[in-house]
């Protein structure tokens, strides 16, 4: 099994490699009623960047990790992508739907890491 931290550094790293922008990474580790102990979030402008974000994300993880998700949901409308990874939840969305469902706040206890953008 990957290291978490490792997996999520892999994650952000496929986002950024496709400049996805607004990433955020939730440490849910912790805290109740979570589903996983991290979210890892971001934005795509456009339907074809969401699903270029998740191709990269799921190449460089399989790239470092070896390892594949359990699901992947929202491929076809490629407006809000749900990448799962057991323990680790990836989302990208397009940014009037991020806005929202609003989830970066759905924890307010949660530990929150703003990554800066690759411009």
């Amino acid at each position: 099994m990957t290291d978490k931290n490792n997996l999520v550094k892999h994650i952000v790293d496929g986002m950024q490699e496709k400049k996805g922008k607004n990433i955020t990474v939730i440490d849910l580790k912790g805290t109740e009623g979570a589903i996983c102990d991290f979210f890892v979030i971001c934005e795509g402008k456009t339907p074809t960047q969401t699903s270029a974000l998740a191709d990269s994300v799921e190449a460089e993880v399989k790239k470092h990790t070896h390892e594949s998700p359990i699901r992947v949901q929202g491929l076809q409308l490629a407006e809000w992508i749900g990448i799962d990874y057991g323990n680790v939840i990836v989302h990208i969305f397009l940014p009037e739907l991020r806005g929202f469902y609003n989830i970066d706040h759905l924890w307010a206890d949660a530990k929150i890491e703003n990554i800066p953008n690759v411009d």
